[in-house]
């Protein structure tokens, strides 16, 4: 390579710009952080719209009139239903295997049984059926292999429920009250997109090759399992779990720290100030913990982000709430990140089809530090 500007390293490519996008902004007006989607602040959607809006929202570019939504929601709700083929797979695949895995093959076998399966790539109209029936085809996956690991009864999709009450009933058989629900449906909100991240790159450049939508998903879910993006939620759990009380969370933080150990659920590569999903769900946290009136691990979440964020200036990010969100919701930790990935379908779709829109392979290039150009010696003189 040669001595240019094009030479230079960023390890992580972090700060390289790769695309342009029209679906998210996380720079903020003045440029110090925050979350758009396409132009509409996290925080008053968080406010005010549903998950089917927001989804609605990246994959169409606007926010739905109401018979667009009527017509939206009915389109998920009629695309519910997944293969009794891949339901008969879940009863053979070991309980073992770990929920995303599972997830990535259900996205995988989901394609098989599209009726856009043969249209070409770049179809846009295509794109957008295939994506709008993955959002609802993901969650009945997710809910249908937790039924099917411990062993209970499927429960089919309730068509009277919304997008969050229906994948709630599914998984725990129970009707959820409105302020899970709203919770619930927030936390959807909230993880749909977020620009560039390693998932919804790693699906960017699986469609740049003119690979179909599915794959591209696929691709995605693989990325997101990884305990440095999607299961970091996972982690932030466990973090609260080895603490285990409130008395013990101002001993246990002060040793960690002293020991450098990362406390997982916090610091962001792009938000240095702080991440506002985090500050939304962690209101949530806090009305769910005085509904079934238990606030314990919102006394032992407190310290512990407290000295994080003065002591390590790390402020809390989405998966620190989320976790006791979700805790409290009597969802499995398995769940966690597949609920992520269900929520952000729609965000890497509307990227994959914004990349199939307007296409350009990715293909960057890498620094040699290997060794200088040799020549090869006769075997036997190696």
């Amino acid at each position: 390579m040669s001595g240019s500007a094009v030479d230079e390293y960023y390890p992580g490519l972090e700060g390289v710009i790769a695309n342009e996008t029209a679906i998210a902004n996380i720079e903020g007006k003045d440029g110090s952080g925050g979350l758009e989607y396409r132009g509409y602040r996290i925080e008053d959607l968080a406010d005010s719209v549903s998950y089917e809006e927001t989804a609605f929202l990246l994959l169409h570019g606007d926010l739905p009139t109401a018979s667009q939504l009527k017509d939206f929601d009915q389109r998920l709700k009629a695309s519910r239903a997944i293969p009794e083929a891949l339901v008969g797979l879940y009863k053979q695949i070991p309980a073992s295997i770990h929920p995303m895995d599972v997830l990535r093959t259900s996205v995988s076998v989901l394609a098989h049984y599209d009726p856009d399966v043969s249209a070409p790539p770049s179809d846009h109209a295509a794109n957008v059926r295939k994506a709008e029936r993955l959002i609802a085809q993901m969650a009945t996956a997710v809910a249908y292999r937790e039924r099917v690991v411990k062993g209970l009864p499927l429960i089919a999709p309730d068509a009277k429920l919304d997008h969050a009450a229906n994948f709630l009933h599914m998984v725990s058989g129970k009707v959820p009250s409105a302020v899970v629900r709203q919770a619930f449906d927030v936390s959807l909100v909230l993880y749909t997109e977020h620009e560039l991240n390693a998932s919804t790159f790693s699906a960017r450049v699986t469609a740049s090759t003119l690979s179909d939508l599915h794959s591209a998903i696929v691709a995605a879910v693989g990325t997101l399992k990884g305990p440095l993006h999607g299961g970091a939620n996972e982690e932030a759990w466990k973090v609260l779990e080895r603490v285990g009380a409130p008395e013990n969370a101002e001993r246990w933080i002060e040793d960690a720290l002293a020991r450098k150990e990362r406390i997982m659920g916090f610091g962001h590569r792009v938000y240095k100030k702080g991440d506002p999903r985090a500050a939304i769900l962690k209101r949530y946290c806090a009305s769910i913990a005085r509904e079934i009136g238990d606030d314990r691990w919102e006394r032992i979440a407190e310290p512990i982000e407290r000295a994080v964020t003065t002591q390590k200036l790390l402020p809390p990010n989405v998966d620190w709430p989320s976790a006791r969100l979700y805790h409290y919701m009597g969802l499995g930790i398995e769940l966690y990140t597949p609920i992520f990935a269900m929520a952000r379908v729609a965000g890497w779709a509307a990227h994959v089809i914004e990349q199939l829109d307007h296409n350009r392979l990715m293909r960057p290039r890498a620094r040699y530090i290997g060794p200088p150009a040799r020549e090869i010696k006769p075997l036997q003189e190696r």
